[in-house]
């Protein structure tokens, strides 16, 4: 846990750091009189800005040809550590949505203006998930394979929360922990068995390929159950977020307390919660990895006990309103994390064009995808990349190009309230 605190708390500062950029930018408090709790903000915006790590790292690595991050034959320390402490990032994001949606129906917001701004919201990004991530993964306008990844995920997971909400809190707390806890009862049950209903399970609990017809398909990366499940936990969770803060800062730790030693006392009995068991490596520090080396794909129980038990620590110990105000850029991140998303993938793959040409004088392998998705197929050059500590030069350039134009939109969405900003 010291680790995956030490990894949060060192994007935090380095995205403080960027505070020099411009000390006049820094957006103080939003426009309205309510106040906000900051340090979800603050938590929010350090996974945004970790997640930008591993996306660095996809366009970026030299090893993403020869090596893959958790295959424990295929990877380094410092490789594995790098896809790691991203995988915070989904489950935080989606956990902090779903609180989100809570405490928005204690701004004046009735259970049906929250469903209906969940349903169109969700729908959004769903769009952009198929429209604008395709187009800055690939930058080509070929779209007969898309995939179905994050943004797809918190979409649907936000159409369904739009229903779960008129339910009484304390059944959308039952529901969300049997999703999470009970998915992996059904790893053994394939599409197949459902017969013409199998694209339905791909959605649900099977990550892959889902054809369409007419050569057209698209790739479930994040199938949709434990992700719902996830979202709906983080809204009953924001009914803690109305306690009094000694209380629910002391109700917050215990219960990240109780899901990371949950974690290691279910992992180290190899019995339940991940499909892939941890074992005993040539090295202490690969067993080390071994059994850290949860699923994602789709999110298994111990990975989500792995990642929102340390999580939930750092936001108790976030929950105090002079860290607020120190590490302020990264509240602004938080503030605006979409905004910061959408726009690093093109900034990356920008970069990466330009690394191309600089280099090699051409860069017809840009157009195909990142370097992480080709390795396997020889499209890149074989000395194309840098590594890890390349990588995260990169990713603090890409962090300091980008925080500008985050403290603009936030200070945009102080001053207006149009519609299409809460968007």
């Amino acid at each position: 846990m010291e680790s995956t605190c030490q990894s949060f708390c060192g994007g935090a500062i380095l995205a403080g750091a960027v505070a020099e950029v411009s000390q006049s930018a820094i957006p103080i408090r939003p426009a309205s009189f309510r106040p906000r709790l900051d340090h979800l903000d603050l938590l929010r915006g350090a996974v945004i800005v970790l997640m930008a790590i591993d996306h660095t790292r996809d366009f970026f690595s030299n090893e993403a040809l020869t090596f893959q991050p958790t295959d424990l034959s295929r990877t380094s320390v410092a490789l594995f550590f790098t896809r790691w402490i991203t995988h915070f990032c989904a489950p935080v994001f989606c956990f902090l949505a779903g609180t989100g949606a809570f405490l928005s129906s204690g701004r004046g917001k009735t259970k049906a203006e929250v469903a209906k701004f969940l349903v169109s919201r969700g729908l959004w990004l769903v769009l952009l998930e198929l429209t604008w991530m395709q187009i800055s993964w690939r930058f080509n306008f070929d779209f007969h394979d898309v995939d179905a990844a994050t943004l797809w995920a918190l979409g649907w997971s936000m159409v369904v929360l739009a229903g779960l909400i008129f339910l009484p809190l304390r059944v959308i707390a039952v529901i969300a922990l049997a999703m999470i806890a009970g998915h992996n009862l059904l790893d053994g049950v394939s599409p197949a068995a459902f017969g013409t209903f199998a694209p339905l399970w791909k959605i649900l609990h099977v990550p892959g390929p889902l054809p369409l017809g007419g050569g057209f398909g698209i790739y479930v990366a994040y199938p949709l159950i434990p992700w719902m499940g996830v979202m709906a936990a983080g809204y009953a969770f924001g009914a803690l977020m109305k306690w009094e803060r000694a209380a629910r800062h002391r109700a917050v730790l215990w219960l990240g307390v109780a899901a990371t030693l949950g974690f290691v006392l279910l992992r180290a009995t190899n019995s339940y919660g991940d499909p892939e068991r941890w074992s005993t490596q040539g090295s202490v520090t690969f067993t080390v990895l071994s059994f850290l080396n949860a699923t994602k794909y789709p999110p298994s129980l111990l990975y989500l006990l792995m990642t929102l038990g340390p999580a939930l620590v750092i936001l108790a110990w976030m929950d105090r309103e002079r860290l607020a105000r120190v590490l302020q850029p990264v509240v602004v991140f938080g503030r605006v994390p979409l905004f910061f998303y959408l726009l690093h993938f093109p900034l990356l793959h920008l970069l990466a064009l330009g690394y191309s040409l600089v280099k090699y004088g051409r860069a017809p392998w840009i157009f195909v995808g990142p370097a992480a998705w080709n390795g396997d197929l020889k499209v890149y050059p074989a000395d194309f990349g840098f590594g890890v500590a390349g990588i995260y030069l990169i990713w603090v350039l890409v962090v300091l190009l980008l925080y500008p134009l985050c403290v603009w939109f936030a200070r945009l969405k102080q001053r207006r309230r149009d519609v299409w900003l809460s968007y």
